[in-house]
């Protein structure tokens, strides 16, 4: 069973939510300000982040395999995660790093245990083994509606195979991830609105994120 990194003296904060919610814009905003605070962060995607898994990244998101089989992608999201935890994740957390990750263990169980039907109990399952039975500390939800965040993607260009998936999918996808959020009895997760302005959803996401700073280094 999976446990909260109450342990490890550092700290793990995940962002999570369909296409086009920024996660990636307010990863490096959050590094930067956490970074001028003089904490030892590090921020990482999923999948990727090391050699191993950004060749993982490559096949699994190339819209060139339209036709990759669902079974396929649980096991390629797994290896590359599992690869990340064991060579970056799992040692900064160690060290008492700060880590940021854009996605991790709960993108799986929304686009491929609920979404692609596969049972949250497989994936919480190989989410253990990649993981190390490691749950983040804080999990933000970057939520905006999926017409919004498909122009938004649209606009960036560069589609990958997740991104290019129908209306309906991500539609699924937003509703699973607000499901899982407001099921949520450990206080991981906040929902934060990522419809704003990009400042106002900076000032939303610091505002949680420098709370727990405070609580955990003290």
């Amino acid at each position: 069973m999976a446990t909260q990194n109450d342990f490890a003296p550092g700290l793990l904060i995940t962002l999570e939510g369909g296409e086009g919610g920024g996660k990636t814009t307010q990863i490096v905003r959050l590094r930067d300000k956490l970074t001028a605070l003089g904490k030892d962060v590090i921020a990482l995607r999923e999948p990727g982040g090391t050699t191993v898994s950004e060749q993982i990244r490559e096949v699994v998101l190339s819209a060139k395999n339209a036709g990759m089989a669902y079974t396929t992608e649980v096991l390629l999201f797994q290896a590359a995660r599992a690869q990340i935890y064991r060579e970056i994740v799992l040692p900064s957390l160690a060290a008492g790093k700060v880590v940021l990750m854009d996605r991790s263990r709960d993108s799986s169980i929304v686009y491929q245990g609920i979404v692609r039907g596969f049972g949250r109990e497989l994936i919480d399952q190989l989410n253990d083994i990649s993981t190390k039975h490691t749950l983040p500390n804080l999990t933000l939800l970057l939520d905006v509606p999926v017409e919004e965040g498909l122009a938004r993607v649209a606009t960036a260009g560069n589609n990958n195979r997740m991104e290019m998936q129908g209306r309906e999918f991500h539609e699924k996808v937003r509703q699973a991830y607000l499901d899982l959020a407001k099921a949520d009895t450990t206080g991981r997760w906040q929902i934060i609105d990522a419809s704003k302005p990009l400042e106002e959803v900076e000032h939303a996401v610091w505002q949680v994120v420098e709370q727990v700073i405070q609580n955990t280094f003290l």
